[in-house]
């Protein structure tokens, strides 16, 4: 793919932002990820309960490596006004809501502990926590921008496709909340612009930089779809 560098992309683009080149610049596989046939049936309720228990349990094993590049975001953000979004949203979400929706959603689809605590790690889920982890290492804010962006940008853009009503299934229904509504909406748009803010600054290796870290991040989500789709 021969990517436009940012500035000559921006003159004629009727977004100028530097998430929407980041996004733009990863098609089809962006659009492949939130129109993703498997998303589709978590908004109709109509995955089975084996399929949705691997991908949750898989999905699961994010948890605290996700947790570790929210705080690393904290750590590296340039200033206290940015800070506060991530520490809030580490307190009020990562860690309290979605963690006890992933032990209620697996009971009752009749995972055990252990399918939580030691489960055999997909090679997608083992490559996606490995860029998580090379993200919060690298302590580089623009780059655990690009990663926390895509996985939470491209999951408003399934869960937003959710037509009401919504799956009558709590499993379903909440899952599909937790990532829709105004509050969610608002996070994924403080980390957009955070990339918006932070992107025409960098010079065009830096801005390279967290393209490849924002591509290898929507491949990993569309992998992850794949797999849990069993293709």
């Amino acid at each position: 793919m021969n990517l436009v560098p940012y500035d000559e992309w921006r003159a004629g683009a009727p977004d100028p932002a530097f998430s929407e080149w980041l996004r733009s610049g990863t098609e089809p596989e962006w659009t492949a990820v939130v129109g993703h046939p498997f998303a589709a049936s978590i908004t109709r309720g109509d995955v089975a309960d084996d399929d949705m228990r691997r991908y949750l349990i898989q999905d699961f094993q994010f948890v605290d490596s996700f947790t570790a590049l929210l705080g690393a975001a904290v750590a590296s953000a340039d200033s206290f006004e940015s800070r506060v979004p991530f520490g809030r949203f580490l307190g009020e979400t990562a860690t309290t809501e979605e963690k006890t929706y992933f032990h209620r959603a697996l009971a009752a689809l009749g995972a055990v502990p252990a399918d939580l605590a030691s489960p055999d790690l997909e090679p997608v889920t083992a490559d996606f926590r490995a860029l998580m982890d090379e993200a919060r290492t690298s302590l580089d804010y623009p780059a655990i921008l690009a990663v926390l962006c895509v996985a939470e940008w491209s999951y408003l853009g399934w869960a937003s496709r959710a037509e009401e009503p919504l799956p009558e299934s709590f499993v379903h229904r909440e899952w599909i909340d937790l990532h829709e509504g105004p509050v969610f909406r608002a996070w994924v748009a403080f980390l957009c612009g955070e990339l918006d803010r932070l992107g025409p600054e960098l010079d065009e290796e830096g801005r390279l930089r967290v393209f490849d870290v924002f591509r290898r991040a929507v491949r990993l989500e569309l992998r992850f779809f794949d797999m849990a789709a069993g293709s």
